[in-house]
């Protein structure tokens, strides 16, 4: 794809999942253009990956699309989405994290997962000449994780204010998080408007080619299709 060296560019953190790929179709109705960049951390749920890939596919950045090793955190473990031996909650009986209490942090949490996504992120927007990073965090549907939250986003934002050139010079990198205050269902009727294309996303954590339905994650998302009165594209085992 031809690059507008007048447009304005907006790197966009691409899980492969619902969020994220809200996010691109935000950006992409903004007038950015699209620069996604995926991590490959030893997920347990890889399938992911391949996701991100159809997703950018399907907004014709493809051959922008940009998968970043960082297999050390599965080395690190201390999450059941890099650890084997721990196991993914099944909450179909507990409700979803959320629901937990708020000073429960899940198994699911990867230690310092956002951290190192958005100062890579930072990196990359920087030597293209991005102003924007989208990132799919939201502070309300979420399973409580505290790199989600927007003090979170504020200070890395400050951060990154002092810490690159740009900043130094007066034109930080705005990190931006449109789904920050939506339900997952404010979220779904939004990306569907924008013709967003949830059949290519997935959002279980087990990783499966048929969602298991069960996990936090896949809960959240069938509870907002639910309340948004969309029909969920993908398959479920559950």
């Amino acid at each position: 794809m031809t690059v507008n060296a007048s447009q304005k560019k907006a790197v966009v953190i691409l899980s492969g999942g619902l969020d994220s790929t809200t996010c691109m179709g935000i950006a992409r109705d903004k007038g950015y253009e699209l620069y996604p960049i995926t991590f490959d951390y030893g997920q347990r749920h890889k399938i992911e990956l391949e996701n991100a890939g159809l997703v950018a596919d399907y907004y014709g950045v493809k051959d922008r699309h940009k998968v970043i090793a960082l297999g050390f955190l599965k080395e690190f473990g201390g999450s059941a989405l890099t650890d084997e031996t721990i196991d993914v909650p099944d909450t179909s009986q507990a409700g979803t994290a959320a629901q937990y209490g708020e000073s429960e942090i899940p198994v699911t949490y990867v230690p310092g997962r956002n951290l190192l996504f958005l100062s890579i992120a930072t990196s990359y927007a920087e030597s293209i000449g991005a102003e924007a990073i989208y990132i799919g965090v939201n502070a309300l549907d979420y399973s409580g994780y505290p790199d989600c939250r927007p003090e979170f986003i504020r200070k890395v934002e400050e951060v990154m204010a002092f810490a690159t050139r740009v900043g130094v010079e007066g034109g930080p990198i705005r990190i931006e998080t449109p789904l920050s205050e939506w339900t997952k269902a404010e979220i779904i009727r939004q990306g569907t408007v924008l013709r967003v294309p949830y059949q290519l996303t997935t959002s279980c954590y087990n990783g499966q080619a048929e969602a298991c339905g069960v996990c936090d994650s896949c809960r959240l998302r069938l509870k907002g299709f639910a309340e948004a009165g969309v029909p969920d594209p993908i398959a479920y085992r559950t």
